[in-house]
């Protein structure tokens, strides 16, 4: 595969949110290994400075920068980081995600107002600093994280489901808008991935959720990093404003019913 380089064909630096642990961390790994400099944003510092560990362990290039992504004044201070010890920012993943499982009439709105400000306000607060890099060094790349509720409606995340949805429309006026400065912007949607979280969500998540994937599968944090590495390469140089599914087909496949009901 072929990656993107900088205008001086250093290796690129990237930034990913969330990335202390779960579908961040993967996403981080798997950039290491295509050659990037990583830095790895957690609102944990423990959780981000183990996971730039990790990635250093395997030879990678990483440090790490705790920050909340729903602050602006956090945001700030993590994107000076980011320039102050790599120079430079080519690619930020907006990973960072958090959600509450409740009905809608049951929903608190400090709640609401906490999911959408780490997923959509994060999203694009990150968006907004490190655009203004990127702008100034003549261009750069975002992926942006959503999810299958871009598509689906979930019963019972409405919060996280309204800020996946937004984060999809989000990422096609960056696209727009930011393209004439030499700026793609993407969005990756998983479909069930397998990570600590997931895991407590039912007693079997991968044979509940593998049974319904046309690929007889459920997705691993590796899937997503592959495919942040592969939409980021200069192969994908015409492609912006896009979301694709990273799902094994799941949300491709309509509900149909079982078989000899």
């Amino acid at each position: 595969m072929t990656q993107t380089r900088t205008a001086t064909g250093d290796r690129p630096v990237a930034l990913v949110t969330g990335g202390g642990g779960g579908i961040g961390e993967g996403i981080a790994a798997e950039l290491a290994a295509a050659g990037y400099r990583i830095a790895i944003n957690d609102v944990r510092k423990e959780a981000a400075e183990r996971t730039a560990r990790t990635v250093r362990e395997a030879g990678g290039e990483a440090f790490a920068v705790a920050a909340d992504v729903s602050q602006r004044v956090d945001v700030t201070r993590m994107i000076e980081a980011v320039v102050a010890h790599f120079g430079r920012i080519d690619l930020l993943v907006n990973n960072a995600g958090i959600q509450v499982w409740k009905p809608l009439l049951d929903l608190e709105e400090h709640e609401w107002d906490s999911v959408l400000g780490v997923n959509l306000k994060g999203c694009f607060l990150c968006t907004q600093a490190a655009a203004r890099v990127m702008q100034a060094q003549g261009g750069g790349r975002i992926v942006n994280i959503g999810s299958g509720s871009n598509r689906t409606p979930f019963p019972g995340l409405v919060s996280y489901t309204a800020s996946k949805g937004g984060i999809e429309m989000f990422t096609k006026v960056a696209a727009v808008e930011l393209g004439p400065l030499g700026i793609r912007v993407n969005c990756l949607a998983p479909g069930a991935i397998e990570i600590e979280r997931t895991r407590l969500e039912r007693a079997d998540y991968a044979g509940t959720w593998g049974r319904v994937t046309p690929l007889r599968r459920i997705g691993l944090p590796a899937d997503i990093g592959r495919a942040v590495v592969m939409i980021d390469s200069d192969n994908a140089a015409f492609i912006t404003g896009q979301t694709i599914m990273v799902d094994g087909g799941l949300f491709t496949s309509p509900p149909w019913p079982p078989e000899g009901s």
